[in-house]
C-alpha cells in the first residue's frame, strides 16, 4: 500500500470509529465498509446498493477499495451518521416501523427513500400517506382453496377500527371485516414468494386465520404496512392513556419469533410424526400443512416456565420410532407434553432458544385469558 493510500486508509478509520459510524447509518449492521460521500454517511454493502438507485441524492463508495480525496474525506469527517440521524430521522412517527439489516429489502429500501429521497421524517407535521387514518386501493390477494392471487379491493379505515376486502369493485358487502387492534402484519417475501410479500395473521373466533398479499410497488405495500400501524397506535394511546410511546411499540405488529419445518405427532404419541410448517409467534406455536395455508391445523399455548411449561431436548423412552429421531424436542405443559422432530441439530437448538425465550417472560393477565381459553378447547 502505498503512502498515500495509507494516510486515506488511517483518515478513514479515524472517523469510522466516531460515535454512531461504527454500524451502517440505516440497517445498523455493524462495521460498515461503504459511505454515501453526498449525504456523509457510512453504510453496509446492501444499504449501499439501494443507494446506488437514487443517484440524485446518494454518491456511495468503498471505504476500502475507492480512491478518496481529502474534501472528501473531510466532508465525511464533518458530517457523519449521528448527524445525518438528527437530520434525516427528526420526526419519524412513533409507529413508523425502522427496519434493521434483518429485515426484508422493501422495508430497507423504502426507509432509505423515505429519509433522503422524499425527506418524510425532516420536517414537522408533514403529511404522510400512511398517517390519514383511511386507505383505500388494490392489492393482489392468495386464493384460500386455489392459490391464485387476484386482484382485491382493500379499505381500511381508523374511524371503524377495521380492515375490509371485497371479492368485486363493485360489492356492497365485504368478504371479511378485520379488527385492526387484531392484525398482525409481517413481511414474508420468500414464503409468499414476492419481493413485496406481506402476510396480515388475525384471530377469527379466538383461532388464528393468514392472508397472503402483494402490491407491485413497494412503497405502496409499506405505506399499508405503516398505516395498520399508526391505527393500532391511535387506538392503544386512548386505551393506555398512561404508557409511554415505547412501551406501545412492543404492541404492534410483530415479527413471527421463529418458523420453519418441524414433524409432530399427536396427543397420544403413537400416531407416526408428520411434517408441519410451525410458526411461534410470542406464546402462540402454530402449524400447518402449507406455509401458505389460511388457517392452522393447530396451536400450542406456550406459557411460562414459571408455570409449569419446559422444553427439554429428546423424546420420552418408548416413543414410536424415537430410535430414528435424533433431533427431538419435547414440550412440557401442565395438561400434556408436545413432541416434535427437527431435521438438523441447528434447527433444534434454534427452536429450543426461542421456545426458552418464550417461556422466561412472566405472563400478562391478558395471556392467562389466552391460555383459559387453550385448556377449555381441549
Amino acid at each position: 500500500m502505498s503512502a498515500e493510500k495509507e494516510r486515506i486508509f488511517r483518515a478513514l478509520k479515524e472517523i469510522v470509529q466516531r460515535p454512531g459510524n461504527g454500524v451502517c447509518a440505516d440497517c445498523g449492521l455493524p462495521e460498515p465498509e461503504w459511505a454515501s460521500t453526498t449525504l456523509g454517511i457510512f453504510i453496509c454493502l446492501n444499504c449501499s446498493g439501494i443507494h446506488r438507485n437514487i443517484p440524485d441524492v446518494s454518491v456511495v463508495k468503498s471505504l476500502l477499495l475507492d480512491p478518496w480525496n481529502d474534501s472528501q474525506i473531510q466532508h465525511m469527517a464533518i458530517h457523519g451518521n449521528e448527524a445525518a440521524k438528527n437530520k434525516y430521522e427528526a420526526f419519524v412517527p412513533a409507529y413508523y416501523y425502522i427496519p434493521t439489516y434483518k429485515d426484508c429489502q422493501v422495508l430497507r429500501e423504502q426507509w432509505i427513500r423515505a429519509k433522503y429521497e422524499r425527506k418524510d421524517f425532516s420536517e414537522e407535521n408533514k403529511k404522510l400517506a400512511y398517517a390519514t387514518g383511511y386507505r383505500e386501493g388494490f392489492l393482489w390477494k392468495r386464493g384460500r382453496d386455489n392459490g391464485q392471487f387476484l386482484n382485491r379491493k382493500f379499505v381500511l379505515s381508523e374511524a371503524d377500527g377495521v380492515l375490509k376486502y371485497f371479492t368485486k369493485n363493485d360489492a356492497k358487502e365485504p368478504k371479511a371485516v378485520i379488527r385492526v387492534d387484531k392484525i398482525n402484519a409481517t413481511f414474508q417475501p420468500i414464503k409468499i414468494g414476492n419481493p413485496n410479500g406481506l402476510q396480515l395473521t388475525y384471530l377469527k373466533d379466538n383461532s388464528t386465520r393468514n392472508i397472503f398479499v402483494y402490491h407491485e410497488e413497494g412503497k405502496e405495500i409499506v405505506d399499508w404496512f405503516n398505516a395498520i400501524r399508526a391505527i393500532q397506535f391511535h387506538y392503544l394511546k386512548v386505551a393506555f392513556p398512561g404508557a409511554s410511546d415505547h412501551e406501545l411499540m412492543h404492541k404492534l405488529t410483530r415479527n413471527f419469533l421463529k418458523e420453519g419445518y418441524m414433524e409432530k405427532t399427536g396427543p397420544k404419541q403413537t400416531e407416526g410424526f408428520k411434517k408441519r410448517w410451525f410458526t411461534l409467534d410470542h406464546r402462540r406455536l402454530m402449524y400447518y400443512k402449507d406455509p401458505l395455508d389460511a388457517f392452522a391445523k393447530g396451536e400450542v399455548f406456550i406459557g411460562s416456565s414459571d408455570n409449569g411449561y419446559m422444553v427439554k431436548e429428546g423424546l420420552p423412552p418408548g416413543t414410536q420410532g424415537n430410535g430414528s429421531w435424533q433431533f427431538g424436542i419435547t414440550i412440557v405443559t401442565p395438561d400434556r407434553d408436545f413432541l416434535f422432530t427437527c431435521e438438523t441439530e441447528r434447527d433444534r437448538r434454534d427452536w429450543i432458544a426461542a421456545f426458552n425465550g418464550v417461556m422466561n417472560q412472566q405472563m400478562s393477565p391478558q395471556e392467562y385469558t389466552v391460555e383459559a381459553y387453550f385448556k377449555h378447547r381441549r
